[in-house]
């Protein structure tokens, strides 16, 4: 080597310590400067577009109703002739074999035996709403609700259901409504999640992690897995030999890296986006244990959500989780009750009253203390509470004996409250059986598909659904599809 110079992987000796040198002081300088200077440093892939956080906050397209969603998920189909939807007539009719068309698990039907209400209905608040006993705790709020009793699904299995209440398709692959509202909104908050996912204690619903998946766009957009018991997030806690401190050492560093060597090489828009992923994870070490201590709640408010009682305890600790995620700006979280398969949730092919006597019983009382504890904080204005499953049951049974009954997607109930709904209100209505949805004008489409009641969602949080779209597979993706969508006007405060 000339000089007496040594190379060094490509380097002179003096040039691998001056590197080194310059690379260390980095690290202490990146500690003192904050993330914003650091991302301007930062470049796309094209090597100059400047890379942006993509869950850093976003204007909305208008001024929105609601900030945040909480999405009660009642997974297997509850029953809406059982408990929002009074069809007295059923009750005569209980027993008999009536015509009547019907598409569920056990296929075709032009005939059925009719199954009549187990519960009495009875008029609750101002607005006189025929509410179930099975839900004597939400029948306190209906005022507070507006309930869509003819919404209408594409498929009568769970799976695919499923997939189209989250996600706006039956088919696998499209970003389900959190991922879809975290992309058009970003995060309001640096520490925790903007898309949650809490589940039954039974365990996930059929089809798995599809229902919270980003799909075709970007993993950052998924649903994270939050436990109300334990550990919030599994594998979040620091192992013994990188302690949060020294993690917080090695973020700088990267972000040095980032900063004083891959720039001037062009693309780094990758490094950036782990960093980005990297830095989020820390801070959901710290964070995550405070968002989840029930501990910090009143004794009132713990036992206002029943988690003094074992019946509803789980359900009543993740709806508390909720209101606390909420407050601390997480985007859309979404609460399942039920899980796994049969009597394990809502899908109540054999033993009705069973069945629906032990999810409501679980979900009841928290859910009105969630609509009531939003109120008193301040919270209702501005959260957009969402309840119902994939689809809801016939008015028949599917089998000869028994009274279970079979999957409906022709027609059934949801209900929604607080960010920017209009309370004490009941739009749309099936047949006097409850066997499908009707029009309420002759000629018109009957019932409010699921895009409509999507397009709802993202209205109340300032997005224009036929306007927020994704490029992928050469197309301008839209969670309500290629045809315009309207939201459901009459529920609109």
């Amino acid at each position: 080597m000339p000089h007496g110079r040594q190379a060094f992987c490509g380097r002179t000796r003096r040039e691998f310590f001056w590197e080194a040198g310059a690379s260390f002081t980095g690290v202490a300088l990146a500690g003192l400067l904050d993330q914003a200077f650091l991302a301007r440093q930062s470049r796309a892939a094209d090597g100059v577009t400047p890379f942006a956080n993509p869950l850093a906050a976003k204007p909305p397209h208008f001024a929105p109703r609601a900030k945040s969603v909480i999405f009660l998920f009642m997974y297997g189909g509850p029953s809406h002739v059982d408990t929002f939807d009074h069809k007295p007539k059923l009750y005569a009719l209980d027993g008999q074999t009536i015509e009547v068309k019907t598409k569920g698990r056990g296929g075709e039907k032009n005939q059925g035996r009719v199954v009549g209400p187990k519960w009495e209905f009875h008029p609750h608040g101002e607005c006189g709403k025929m509410v179930s006993t099975l839900f004597p705790h939400v029948a306190k709020h209906v005022d507070k609700i507006a309930f869509l009793h003819s919404m209408t699904a594409d498929s009568p299995i769970h799976g695919s259901a499923m997939l189209q209440m989250n996600s706006g398709k039956i088919q696998s692959g499209a970003p389900c409504l959190g991922s879809w509202i975290n992309y058009g909104l970003g995060s309001e908050n640096d520490n925790l999640p903007g898309f949650v996912v809490m589940l039954d204690p039974t365990g996930g619903p059929i089809s798995g992690a599809k229902n919270w998946s980003s799909g075709f766009m970007p993993a950052t957009y998924q649903g994270t897995i939050l436990r109300s018991k334990g550990a919030p997030i599994l594998d979040l806690a620091p192992p013994d030999d990188f302690p949060l401190a020294a993690q917080r050492t090695f973020l700088d560093g990267l972000r040095d890296v980032n900063t004083a060597h891959l720039l001037p090489r062009g693309d780094n828009s990758e490094l950036a986006a782990r960093i980005a992923a990297y830095e989020l994870a820390w801070k959901m070490q710290e964070h995550a244990p405070e968002a989840v201590d029930l501990a910090r709640e009143t004794a009132e408010t713990r036992a206002l959500y029943g988690l003094d009682e074992p019946r509803t305890a789980d359900f009543g600790r993740r709806c508390l989780l909720a209101r606390r995620l909420v407050e601390r700006g997480v985007r859309f979280i979404q609460l399942y009750s039920g899980g796994a398969h049969n009597d394990d949730n809502w899908d109540a092919h054999g033993d009705l009253k069973k069945n629906h006597d032990f999810h409501a019983g679980n979900t009841d009382r928290p859910i009105a203390a969630l609509l009531e504890d939003l109120e008193r904080t301040g919270l209702l204005d501005e959260t957009l509470v969402v309840w119902g499953g994939e689809f809801g049951r016939q008015p028949t049974a599917e089998y000869a004996e028994g009274t279970g009954r079979d999957h409906n997607s022709f027609g059934f109930t949801m209900w929604m409250a607080g960010g920017g709904i209009k309370g004490g209100v009941s739009v749309g209505e099936t047949d006097e059986l409850g066997s499908a949805a009707i029009a309420p004008v002759e000629g018109e489409k009957p019932g409010f598909h699921v895009k409509r009641l999507h397009a709802t969602i993202l209205d109340r949080l300032g997005l224009d659904p036929n306007r927020l779209s994704y490029f992928f597979g050469g197309l301008d993706q839209k969670l309500v599809g290629v045809e315009r969508v309207e939201p459901i006007r009459e529920v609109l405060a």
